[in-house]
Parts: C-alpha cells; sequence; structure tokens
C-alpha cells in the first residue's frame, strides 16, 4: 500500500483542521435516544471525491447519510466498521451501463458485478435508448422490486424517434412529428433525467441530421440538462463525429459527454490526441465538455459469424443466425454476394458492424479452433493472404469449427492510456449485467472489471494517476458533470454512498475468455447507509434509489 497509506504532513495538517470544522455536524439533539450514528467506519483513510490527498479519520452515518468526518472518540454507533490500514470512499458511478436491460428482473435486481466493484450508481438509457414510456415502466419496476445500486437515467433520442416516426424511419420528421419528439424530451426531463443520449451510430439515429438533434438537444437546457452520445461515425470519421457532438453542444446550450470515447481501429491508431485537443480547445472556450472511458482496448465483443448479414434468413435481425447456416449462405455463390453487399452497406442502408466500423476494427480475441489467429486484426491478415476482407472472414468463418470471437472495434493500448490521463475524463464500463454464476455468453471483461481495473492496473501498477485522482475520475467528477451532486463525494450532508477496501488487495479477475469472472478486493459497499457488500460479498439488501437530477449540493446540516 506504501505510499497510498503515508499521510504528508500538510495532508495531516489539513486533515486535523478539516476534522475540526467537521466534528461539529456530527452531533445529535440531546432528546434523540438512538446511538450517535447507525454506523461508524473508524479509522480509515478518506480519500473524499475531489482530488484532495488522504487523510485518517472517522465516519459517522445516520438515517442514510454521511453526518461525521473526525475522531468519533466514544461516541456510540448500531455498528462499527475498523477500517485501520484500508482506504475510505465514496461509492462509484458508472457513467454509462446497460445493466438496465436485466436488472428489471427480480432475480439480476442486486446488479452484483456492478456491487462488487464498489459501484453504487449506474447511469442508464444511454446510446438514446429510452422514451418517457419505457422509463416509466422500468423506474416502476425498480421501485416494486427493489435495486442494489441506484439508477439515474437519460431520455432517448432513439426511442423517441421510434415511438414518434414508426417505421418511417429512414427521413426527416415532418414539424408536426419533431414537436412531439420535443415534447417527448421535455416529459423525460420532467420525470428527472440527466439529458438526452444519443445513439447515432445505430438505427434509426444514424437516419438523424445533425439539426434535428440541436432542435431537440435544446429542450433540456431550461433544466440544466446535458447530452451525453454515442457518436456518429467513431470508427470510419471519429474527429468529425465527436466534433459534431460538441458542435451540437454548442448550438444547443448545454455541456456535452463523449460516451465511451476511443480511437478504434487501425486508421484512427494513434490520433485520440486529434479529439484530445479539440476538447481542450472547447474547455477553454468555456464550454463544458468531458467524455467518459472503459479501460480496454477492445470495444463489445461477438463471434465473427454474426457480424455477416444473411438477409434472406429471418433470423438475422436478432444476431441470430447459427455458425452452421451462416456457412451455408457462404457457400452458395449467389447468396453469398447478398451476405457481402447487406454485411457492407447494410439492408436498406440500416446498421451493419462492417459499415460502421470497418474491417480495420476487427482484431480475433479468441479462437478455440485456431489460436494462431488470436492478435490478429481482420484487414491485416487479409492483406497478407492477398484476399478482400470479406473473402477473408468467409474464409476464416467456413474453416472454424467452433466460433471466433473478435472485438468489434479493437483500441491501441497506447491511446487508452493517453485518454485516461485528462482530468476531464470519468470512468465508465460500457457494460451490462453478469450473473454471479453461470455462462455470460457474449460478455465483456469490461462489465466486471473496469473498476477494479483502474485500480490494480492504472493506479496501482502503472502509477498512471494517483489513488486520489482516480477515485475523483469515479466519484466526484461524475457526480458533478451529471448533477448528482448528493453523491460522489465523502462530506456531511452527502447521500453515504460508500466503499471501504486494500487497494493493494483490489484486482480485476475478468478477461477476453473469462469476461464473467468478478473482481476482488473490496471489503465493504454501502449503498445510502445499508451494507450492501461485507467482506467481498453480496449482502442481499437492495438499498439502491432511483435518482434524479439534482442542482443544489447538500447542506452539511441536511
Amino acid at each position: 500500500m506504501g505510499r497510498w497509506r503515508a499521510l504528508s504532513t500538510g495532508a495531516a495538517a489539513l486533515a486535523v483542521a478539516a476534522m475540526a470544522v467537521l466534528a461539529a455536524a456530527g452531533a445529535k439533539p440531546a432528546s434523540d435516544p438512538r446511538p450517535d450514528f447507525d454506523l461508524l467506519i473508524r479509522g480509515g483513510s478518506i480519500v473524499d471525491g475531489t482530488g484532495r490527498l488522504p487523510f485518517v479519520a472517522d465516519l459517522g452515518v445516520r438515517d442514510g447519510k454521511v453526518v461525521f468526518i473526525g475522531n468519533a472518540g466514544r461516541r456510540s454507533a448500531r455498528r462499527v466498521v475498523e477500517a485501520h490500514g484500508l482506504v475510505v470512499t465514496p461509492g462509484f458511478i458508472d457513467s454509462h451501463n446497460h445493466a438496465d436491460e436485466a436488472i428489471d428482473k427480480p432475480a439480476n435486481r442486486l446488479n452484483e458485478n456492478a456491487l462488487v466493484q464498489g459501484v453504487t450508481t449506474v447511469v442508464g438509457g444511454p446510446d438514446g435508448e429510452y422514451a418517457p414510456a419505457q422509463l416509466r415502466t422500468l423506474i416502476t419496476t425498480f421501485r416494486h422490486n427493489g435495486i442494489g445500486t441506484n439508477y439515474a437515467f437519460y431520455v432517448g433520442h432513439n426511442g423517441i424517434r421510434s415511438e414518434v416516426m414508426g417505421a418511417s424511419q429512414q427521413r426527416a420528421p415532418t414539424p408536426p412529428e419533431l414537436a412531439r419528439m420535443e415534447r417527448l424530451v421535455r416529459d423525460g426531463m420532467d420525470m428527472g433525467a440527466l439529458g438526452l443520449s444519443t445513439g447515432l451510430m445505430y438505427e434509426p439515429g444514424l437516419f438523424s441530421t445533425t439539426d434535428e438533434v440541436v432542435a431537440l438537444t435544446r429542450q433540456v437546457a431550461p433544466y440544466d440538462g446535458l447530452y451525453d452520445t454515442h457518436t456518429r461515425d467513431p470508427g470510419k470519421n471519429m474527429v468529425a463525429s465527436e466534433g459534431e457532438a460538441i458542435e451540437i453542444g454548442r448550438r444547443a446550450g448545454v455541456r456535452v459527454k463523449l460516451g465511451h470515447l476511443k480511437a478504434v481501429g487501425l486508421r484512427n491508431r494513434g490520433h485520440i490526441g486529434d479529439v484530445i485537443r479539440m476538447v481542450n480547445a472547447a474547455r477553454s472556450a468555456g464550454r463544458e465538455v468531458v467524455a467518459d472511458q472503459y479501460p480496454y482496448d477492445g470495444a463489445q465483443t461477438g463471434f465473427l459469424n454474426d457480424v455477416l448479414i444473411v438477409p434472406d434468413d429471418p433470423r438475422w435481425k436478432d444476431g441470430q443466425v447459427p455458425l452452421e447456416a451462416v456457412k451455408a449462405a457462404l457457400r452458395d455463390p449467389a447468396r453469398r454476394r447478398l451476405v457481402k453487399a447487406a454485411s457492407e452497406q447494410g439492408v436498406g442502408g440500416g446498421f451493419s458492424w462492417i459499415k460502421a466500423v470497418g474491417y480495420d476494427g476487427f482484431r480475433v480475441v479468441d479462437s478455440s479452433s485456431d489460436r494462431t489467429l488470436e492478435g490478429q486484426f481482420i484487414q491485416l491478415r487479409a492483406q497478407a493472404d492477398t484476399l478482400d476482407p470479406f473473402d477473408e472472414i468467409a474464409a476464416m468463418v467456413l474453416g472454424s469449427e467452433r466460433p471466433i470471437l473478435i472485438t468489434l472495434g479493437a483500441v491501441d493500448e497506447a491511446d487508452v492510456q493517453e485518454l485516461l490521463r485528462q482530468p476531464w475524463v470519468m470512468i465508465c464500463s460500457d457494460g451490462g449485467y453478469a450473473p454471479p454464476a453461470g455462462p455470460f455468453p457474449g460478455g465483456h471483461p469490461r462489465a466486471t472489471g473496469t473498476f477494479a481495473r483502474i485500480l490494480s492496473r492504472y493506479v496501482r501498477d502503472l502509477a498512471l494517476m494517483d489513488l486520489a485522482e482516480g477515485v475523483r475520475r469515479m466519484t466526484g467528477l461524475p457526480a458533478e458533470f451529471l448533477r448528482l451532486r448528493d453523491r460522489g463525494r465523502l462530506a456531511p450532508g452527502y447521500a453515504a454512498d460508500i466503499d471501504v477496501f486494500d487497494p493493494a488487495a483490489v484486482e480485476a479477475r475478468s478477461t477476453w475468455t473469462d469476461p464473467g469472472a468478478y473482481a476482488v478486493g473490496m471489503r465493504y459497499v454501502i449503498v445510502n447507509g445499508k451494507v450492501a457488500v461485507e467482506d467481498g460479498r453480496v449482502t442481499g439488501i437492495a438499498a439502491g434509489q432511483v435518482l434524479k437530477r439534482t442542482l443544489a449540493r447538500p447542506s452539511p446540516n441536511a
């Protein structure tokens, strides 16, 4: 633990002064017969989420809030957690998460893979997913069943466009349709959404114009909402796509978050700096622009045969054409030509992975039939074999006995690290729900490892940032930017979302071939004052809440 445990003389002095100020906040009325605290975390090294140096103190919780930081002395508590030698931080905030697609089911409600990493809040509805009616259903379900993590949400462009324009998506909305879409954005904001999200790489968002998105984004400005986006063409036109997002925010007068930013594929290798310079220029001009990132060198995973669209097989729409059926289509010359056209251009100009990412973005991560394929880019292999990239994929699929796992957006590790160094980059998983036991088919290690990997690989092992800064990126920064202002810090008046861990023991165990392996190292995870993880194990308590956008910071005496 070394340098993380050590306190500089200056930090210790700051801590003493801070404790003197904060101690009074823990006082309770003399007539109150209860113990001073529901929970007392004693003697931990507090990393408060602001980026300040750690300091050793006790932390008291009452009624789901932090009420005391200082020397608790003989004050009483219903429960005491001894944290000597451990780090105490705010609960982590996953600013781009897809677990809501599964945790609405009672069996999945605890969101275990997030909790054991120290994630206490997930932000759902990114990529333009949900219209207000869908959000109402989700929120009602969460409140009825209970949820293990807090849940905040976006209202989504794709969901709204689908509801308003139905099957007629390959056009601009009429004025009445646009007006209805604007009303639905406002409805979502009235529900407490953080802002508007878009998924312009996916249908139906890919059919929209910049002007349409600006008109909808303007609706969130009176609410101090933000614009969060899966940009339009990050594989083939990365800089222009991120620039469009920044321009949308400028024209609409709102904050911008570039969702799960990365430099995908061979063509973008080494060019993340171009986007960084563009963001820094916007920030220097006074605009609030940030990004989030997951710390892996590959994007979504999938099987190589699944990037091929077999348009005469009705199962292609669900991505469930079996390997043998894809092989049969490739062996028939006429059907093979149809597969090539659909896979490269999309059916009716719609979405396809080859169209979105390009052959240069696909890298093999696992091939049990031929281990020599692992780590290879499809495009480079095609060049070596003097084949058209489609024909290379076809040959690989036809020659494999079992599906070949690829990342649908390979990223250079040097670019991962360059982006992580930026102080305006928060951490997200872009992951979904991973069950505590059993298979996690099609999974990505980011779902189970993102936050532990930041603490272990990038803070502890590579020292890319110190512990206080790493924690800030996962707590204070997202809480402030997303306007979840009673979260993300350890201070009196803030919600008691708290992690207690030994940073030397935190580890991400998930891999490409075992994406469901849970992270280890969290001793305690506390959600709204309730112990959700104890000794690294989920307790079964569903203490999460549905969160809404908040504009004011909490009072220390709240």
